[in-house]
């Protein structure tokens, strides 16, 4: 589970933190929006700085921006463990990929709903993790898109089929515990939840996505 910060409640956040990482989330999402690649605008540097202090969770730094080369260097030096960049959102995916290698850090590649799988394939021997959006990026609280479940599929056939069966591919968008499953059994090992973390009871949403990863 990688919960993301976007759907917590910014008054709390340093305590939400602490209750997803009490019980037993690794990782932690975080989504930053430009205004530009999404039309939404998130949060920065300050943000991830200040919490970096205070938590040793794994940083998925998920950059919906563009042109996100721009930015590497301060997020590396923020804390982040791994930054995701949008394939549709660099002109030079393999500078992006060199780059964040540079910098000691996990390259992740995301690809929106209507990417074809065949556009990241090129590059997944390169990459830690391979972002697959279930929904449009750019808003909490979608309904998962169904054909980005076959996408899933299609990925880990493909990458299983080339040998690379250990890369990790991760889904971001509308997963409730209702579906969970349905993008775990199609090949996800990472997944991304908001709104199904954070609103409610965290400990027991968290319980309840455990329960289901067993």
């Amino acid at each position: 589970m990688s919960p993301s910060i976007l759907a917590a409640d910014f008054w709390k956040l340093g305590e939400q933190i602490n209750t997803v990482e009490k019980n037993g989330a690794k990782w932690l999402h975080i989504d930053v929006m430009d205004g530009m690649f999404v039309p939404s605008i998130s949060f920065g540097m300050p943000v991830i700085e200040t919490i970096r202090r205070r938590t040793d969770l794994f940083f998925d730094v998920h950059l919906m921006v563009q042109e996100p080369e721009r930015y590497f260097e301060e997020f590396a030096r923020l804390g982040a463990d791994l930054i995701d960049f949008h394939l549709e959102a660099t002109e030079d995916v393999p500078g992006c990929i060199e780059k964040i290698k540079s910098l000691g850090k996990k390259v992740g590649i995301a690809i929106k709903p209507d990417t074809p799988v065949s556009e990241v394939m090129p590059y997944v021997r390169d990459v830690d993790l391979v972002l697959v959006m279930t929904v449009e990026p750019g808003f909490g609280g979608q309904k998962l898109i169904g054909k980005c479940v076959d996408k899933v599929t299609e990925l880990r056939v493909v990458t299983d089929r080339i040998g690379l069966d250990d890369i990790n591919i991760e889904v971001d968008g509308g997963i409730t515990i209702d579906n969970i499953n349905n993008v775990t059994d199609a090949g996800a090992n990472i997944i991304v939840a908001g709104s199904a973390v954070f609103k409610g009871d965290i400990a027991e949403n968290l319980k309840a996505f455990n329960e289901k990863l067993r």
